[in-house]
């Protein structure tokens, strides 16, 4: 486990929303400096609760259906869904502690 998986707005949905499993959802876009600061540690957070949820990403500029029904207006925002509804919210780059820590209680 630990794989990060890109969707769409095309997918979200059946990926999303209607996963059996918790899944948290990576907003970026590729302009965006702390995104990529924040990538290793949504991996390691991947890696650390892979078998608890799944973990996806979403570029903001190719798909901004979803980054506007969830309101994302500052990236990096990481959302985990569970029974296809908002669970937790972290916007700003994070340690993977500090994400796992918020994420955990939902799982």
């Amino acid at each position: 486990m630990g794989d990060i998986t890109e969707i769409t707005d095309h997918n979200f949905e059946a990926d999303v929303l209607q996963s059996p499993t918790p899944v948290l959802v990576d907003f970026w876009a590729e302009w965006c400096g702390p995104c990529h600061f924040v990538r290793p540690e949504v991996e390691a957070v991947a890696v650390e609760l892979g078998e608890r949820l799944k973990v996806v990403s979403l570029d903001i500029d190719a798909n901004p259906q979803a980054t506007a029904r969830y309101g994302v207006m500052s990236i990096p925002t990481l959302l985990l869904f569970a029974g296809g509804e908002e669970k937790a919210r972290i916007v700003g780059a994070r340690r993977r502690d500090a994400i796992s820590a918020q994420l955990t209680p939902h799982l």
